[in-house]
């Protein structure tokens, strides 16, 4: 159990909830407030949209803050970056983008595997995420104009990761806000089951 998981409960009913028969939906709006109420203080860390593609920006001065920037306002894009930022470590968090060269869309064989075998964890962990808030998740192998890929074979590495996730435990900020996203949408514990016959 996380040390912080009385304030975490208790920051996520401060926000607005779902009356009974309504419908829940997902707005980035949700997931920004959820955010800055969990992490902004105590990670100097706010999450932002976007207009055009994502990055993290580390912030300049003592005084500004790190930003996750997620790409059009797009619930998804928003859980993927908030796992890439989950898994990147002290250092990595004070360089744009981690540090990481980016690859885009239109790659060849042997940098799709590369791709994918760095895509893992996050995806992931945004599963995780996505089953926490009651949402459907899809792998995203990212290369439409690139290698054909094995969208099949990337899935599979990704439930086989979440499932060791749930056996053996999430990274600390991802657990934390797992949490969070429960208490406000109102969803069970990830099940091991569930995930296995998923997809």
């Amino acid at each position: 159990m996380m040390q912080n998981a009385p304030t975490q409960k208790n920051t996520a009913q401060t926000l607005p909830d779902f009356k009974d028969g309504q419908a829940r939906c997902h707005r980035y709006q949700d997931l920004i407030e959820l955010f800055h109420k969990t992490f902004s203080e105590s990670e100097r860390t706010l999450l932002v949209k976007g207009e055009d593609e994502p990055i993290y920006i580390p912030a300049k001065t003592a005084d500004n803050k790190h930003q996750i920037v997620f790409a059009h306002g797009y619930f998804a894009s928003a859980l993927h970056e908030i796992a890439h930022w989950c898994i990147a470590g002290k250092a990595r968090r004070l360089l744009e983008d981690y540090g990481y060269w980016y690859c885009p869309d239109g790659r060849d064989a042997e940098q799709q595997a590369e791709f994918e075998k760095v895509e893992v964890k996050p995806q992931a962990i945004e599963w995780a995420f996505s089953l926490a808030a009651g949402k459907s998740f899809r792998v995203s192998t990212d290369n439409l104009n690139g290698a054909p890929v094995n969208a099949e074979k990337f899935q599979a590495a990704v439930k086989q990761q979440l499932t060791q996730y749930i056996d053996l435990g999430f990274p600390p900020r991802a657990q934390q806000f797992i949490e969070v996203l429960q208490t406000f949408y109102g969803t069970t514990d990830i099940k091991r089951l569930e995930v296995v016959n998923a997809i």
